[in-house]
């Protein structure tokens, strides 16, 4: 079977635990909609056909996969350090 990407898989785990936190508060209809988009999602991406199954799932792989490294862009050209010529 075919994985999520961690980054995609992490995206959607948090996303629907945050709002289905939301929901549980609040009611508010256009949030319960999403909840049940991601919980969807998170069933066809795991496998599974229960949200809470699939939220197991999705947690034992990504407890196996290392954290994401954190992005660094390279310097600009303002920030490179030019070596100065050399005197003729």
């Amino acid at each position: 079977m075919l994985r999520p990407h961690p980054a995609v898989l992490r995206h959607l785990v948090d996303e629907y635990e945050a709002l289905s936190a939301a929901v549980a508060a609040s009611e508010q209809a256009d949030l319960s909609t999403r909840v049940h988009d991601l919980a969807y999602t998170l069933c066809v991406s795991t496998g599974t056909r229960d949200v809470e199954r699939a939220l197991e799932v999705a947690h034992q792989w990504l407890a196996t996969v290392p954290p994401p490294a954190r992005e660094t862009t390279p310097p600009t050209v303002t920030e490179r350090r030019m070596a100065a010529p050399e005197p003729a």
